[in-house]
């Protein structure tokens, strides 16, 4: 089937003739850490049928958004991963999830949350209140966790890591000098615990309703400390 077309010579339409479609964007959201197996990707992606979810990721794959890849053995599964046209997207997202921050308001009942979609409306933040400082950070919910690396891309132009864990090669989203990594099992600098009150709250600039919870040693740790 034809994919609809807004037929506008514009780079906004055209990239919405790409992106557009129903959960493509939140694909792109669930690969920004790195690889992932289909059945990992559909248990992250709450209401989506399976039939919709592998034709978008064929669409994904023609455009050339995605590539699916074999693993070596041992794993020897096929994962979907984001193509470096791709990753390209990652600081359009994190701009459009602060937007919709402010649109977040009370969970409804019938709300579906993972921890780690609060990653992109806060990686700005997180920045801003390390005030400077880098490291391996980990920000735990009650719904999961997730890892930024601050100081990403002044790691990656030195073409080193400043320690523990992956730098902005291994993780999909990099904005500013932050970049979503993965867990590879690295302890991280700083261990940010957060309740979903406050997740928000700092997404959207508000007073925390609750002091949050900062462990770990070091100028990342202390910063985010005085700062929450």
């Amino acid at each position: 089937m034809p994919r609809r077309s807004y037929a506008q010579y514009c780079a906004v339409s055209r990239a919405l003739d790409v992106l557009g479609e129903r959960w493509t964007l939140l694909v792109v959201r669930e690969l920004l850490t790195g690889p992932r197996r289909y059945t990992d990707l559909h248990a992250d992606l709450p209401g989506v049928s399976t039939d919709v979810l592998a034709s978008r990721l064929k669409e994904m794959e023609r455009d050339g958004i995605v590539e699916r890849r074999r693993l070596a053995p041992p794993g020897a599964a096929y994962v979907y991963e984001l193509t470096d046209r791709g990753r390209e997207i990652a600081p359009a997202l994190a701009a459009l999830a602060r937007w919709g921050a402010a649109a977040l308001g009370e969970r409804r009942p019938t709300d579906a949350l993972r921890g780690h979609w609060f990653a992109l409306p806060l990686m700005h933040r997180l920045e801003e209140l390390a005030g400077g400082a880098s490291g391996l950070l980990e920000v735990a919910l009650d719904e999961g966790a997730f890892r930024i690396r601050l100081g990403a891309a002044d790691d990656s132009a030195e073409g080193g890591d400043s320690g523990g864990g992956s730098g902005s090669a291994g993780g999909g989203a990099v904005t500013g000098t932050a970049a979503l990594v993965p867990d590879d099992g690295a302890k991280p600098d700083a261990r940010l615990l957060l309740d979903t009150a406050s997740a928000v709250a700092l997404a959207t600039g508000d007073a925390l309703p609750s002091p949050a919870a900062v462990h770990g040693e070091g100028p990342l740790a202390d910063a985010l400390r005085s700062a929450v």
